[in-house]
């Protein structure tokens, strides 16, 4: 293990950008399908990696929605939840803002309750047993229209007092922000938190309509911004976070080559950028992961890996007074380190 790597694996860090059911990994998979006698189109955990070979996003949501098909019941939600707590507690994470889509279960008649009580009682077993604060995120898929959005965010008001925003995921092309306007406005209303995908394959408008229309709090990807130096400024000025995922643009062939990764520019520019997984059991790795594989492609240096684990709670939704003690803490880290 070289030095920085020893670094990265004791660095304090929060995760801001995890997508709860593409931290499904094929061994759990198989094994909830044998609990709950669901049918899959795989016949091994080695046939399921096989196919974790994607070209673009619509080829992964394709297996990734495949994959959710297995998730029936509460218990089923909070050994998902669980199981990701547990390795992410070897990363040193000590804080992390995670994502989860309803309507991918709903819509196969599992019901709101199921799903959301499973993954809160697992965040709060999680901050018993690790140490690890949380906050949860219902994100709105994309392609569906805003009247289904607008219904589940109706069906989840029971929970909205352990719902901490809403976020926009799914295939963005051709879904802008703008599509979501009302819905956004409601949750707004309702005192939520307010993040988007955006950026990612989308392109730089897609960006602009988050902010001024969707009145984000924090951009998920932003990759994209970059194209824009005007938006780069406003971003900039504003220090909206991005949260940057790298293994998952070099997966979906967002970027060619790690080396081409975008990170350090945004680093550059001034930028509130951090690193985190999206989509681990997909993408090939956990946020610790993608801090060594961007930090060897790029070189960065330990300075901007400090930079990197303060923006990811500089960015968080904690109040004030957890964010300094964290801050504290990196920094009597890197002292040390």
């Amino acid at each position: 293990m070289s030095d920085l790597d020893a670094f990265i694996a004791g660095l304090p860090k929060a995760e801001l950008h995890l997508h709860l059911e593409g931290s499904f990994e094929p061994e759990q998979m198989f094994a909830i399908a044998r609990r709950n006698k669901a049918v899959i189109p795989f016949k091994s955990v080695e046939e399921v990696r096989a196919a974790y070979r994607f070209s673009n996003l619509q080829d992964f949501l394709d297996i990734y929605y495949q994959s959710a098909n297995v998730l029936l019941t509460e218990q089923d939600f909070y050994d998902l939840t669980f199981a990701y707590l547990t390795r992410v507690a070897a990363d040193r994470v000590r804080h992390v803002e995670v994502f989860f889509d309803p309507q991918t279960h709903t819509a196969r008649g599992v019901s709101f309750a199921v799903v959301a009580d499973g993954i809160l009682k697992a965040l709060a077993d999680g901050e018993r047993e690790f140490g690890i604060t949380s906050k949860l995120i219902l994100c709105f898929l994309r392609h569906l229209s805003e009247a289904d959005a607008l219904a589940t965010f109706k069906r989840a008001e029971p929970w909205l007092n352990r719902i901490a925003g809403v976020g926009l995921d799914s295939s963005e092309v051709g879904h802008p922000p703008s599509k979501f306007t009302r819905v956004y406005d409601a949750a707004r209303a309702a005192g939520l938190k307010l993040v988007a995908h955006a950026g990612e394959e989308g392109p730089a408008p897609y960006v602009w309509e988050a902010l001024d229309l969707l009145k984000i709090d924090r951009i998920d990807h932003g990759n994209r911004s970059l194209d824009d130096d005007k938006l780069v400024a406003r971003l900039a000025r504003e220090r909206i976070t991005l949260t940057v995922c790298p293994l998952s643009n070099l997966k979906l062939c967002v970027v060619k080559d790690l080396k081409d990764h975008p990170l350090r520019r945004m680093l550059q520019l001034g930028l509130r950028a951090t690193v985190n997984s999206d989509d681990p059991a997909y993408f090939g790795g956990y946020v610790n992961d993608n801090f060594r594989a961007v930090t060897k492609a790029l070189g960065l240096t330990k300075a901007e890996l400090v930079t990197l684990a303060k923006n990811s709670f500089l960015g968080s939704f904690l109040d004030d007074d957890d964010k300094a003690r964290h801050l504290t803490a990196i920094d009597f880290y890197a002292a040390g380190n």
